[in-house]
Order: C-alpha cells, then structure tokens, then sequence
C-alpha cells in the first residue's frame, strides 16, 4: 500500500516494515475501529524515517506502535491536483508472453530515481484468464491492458478489490472508462522489476 502526500506535492509515501520482504501485515494498516484503509481514504500515517532502498526510493519506515487514522476522502479534482504525466512508465521494450512493456531488466532498475506513478488513462480492459494453462495450471489472473503516451501496457492487477471482484467473472475481458491507475514498479524477480497496477480509480464510481 501506498500513497501520496496531501497538499499536491506529488510526494510518494510507500509505508514498510522491519520485515526481510518489507511488507507490512494487515493489523499494522488498521484504523482503532479495525477497519482496512481503502482507496481514496486520506489517511494520517504514523512513520519513523525514509528507508529508500534502489529505485524504491519512496520508502518510509512504519511505526507500528500507533494506528492509522482516516482524516477525509479525496475527490476526482484530488486526482487532477496530484496526477503525473510521465513521458513513459520508466523502461519500455521489455515484455513477457502475456504481458507488453511490463518489465525493467534489473540492472536498469537499479538506475531510476521511482517505483510509483499515478496516471489518467481514457479506458482499461481488464483481461480474466489462465496464462498458465497450456501447462496445466488453471489459475485466473487479471491483466490491464491500456494505452498511456502513445505506448500499449498489458500489465498485472493487484489491486485487491478490482482483482477479487474480477477473479470471480468469468474469463473473457471487461472495459473499464476514463480511469486513475496506480502504477508500481515491485520487488525484483528472476532479474527483472515488474510494472503492476496496484490501484484502479474509476471516474464513474467516484
């Protein structure tokens, strides 16, 4: 999870723990009444210092001594206020079978100065399937695909709601409209960093 700094700065604030993999447990992101943050909350974060490692430079590290506190709700002008416009989502001619653009060779990983955009796009489709199948395994994932700054991305989903509600429809695809996404650039894996998108916001349910 991860947010923005109110007041437009465009500052990233990614909260993590102590941990070896730096993920921080659910009891540690509750509000007092045991409620989960959810996108859009404004959210009053208890941190200690920046713990940058590579190019996840927005990294602070978490006080898990004190809850979260939930002090509003941002709005679709919050969004304009706070969007980037990136020329590209980092490195771009890295694809997997399935994927387009979705991954950063972990050397020049090393090299960028972010891990976290957040971008307005016209429309997403959201693909359920079983990229595995042909090898037996039938687990469904969700990938969006979009097009930002002239460039396709077919990009891995992870955020939590839209995948949950997505993993139960059938396969096939689904088009989303005018939307935010969060793009992250997550921990290195078999010599590469993956693009995923860690939020969507629809203008239409705002």
């Amino acid at each position: 999870m991860a947010g923005m700094v109110d007041g437009g700065s465009r500052q990233w604030i990614r909260p993590v723990s102590t941990r070896p993999n730096r993920e921080v447990s659910e009891y540690e992101r509750q509000y007092a009444d045991t409620s989960d943050p959810r996108v859009l909350d404004i959210i009053a974060v208890p941190l200690r210092h920046p713990q940058p490692r590579s190019y996840q430079s927005e990294n602070w590290l978490l006080d898990p001594h004190y809850y979260w506190e939930k002090t509003g709700r941002a709005k679709w002008d919050t969004l304009l206020m706070l969007e980037q416009h990136p020329k590209t989502l980092w490195i771009n001619g890295h694809s997997t079978f399935h994927g387009n653009n979705n991954r950063v060779a972990i050397e020049q990983a090393h090299t960028l100065p972010d891990s976290l955009k957040l971008i307005r796009v016209d429309g997403v489709t959201l693909q359920v399937h079983a990229p595995s199948a042909a090898f037996g395994d039938m687990r469904l994932v969700v990938d969006a695909h979009f097009r930002y700054a002239g460039c396709t991305y077919i990009l891995r989903l992870t955020d939590p709601e839209y995948e949950q509600t997505y993993l139960a429809k059938r396969e096939g695809t689904y088009e989303l409209s005018e939307s935010f996404l969060t793009v992250s650039l997550g921990e290195p894996y078999e010599d590469y960093a993956y693009k995923l998108v860690a939020a969507i916001i629809e203008r239409a349910k705002i």
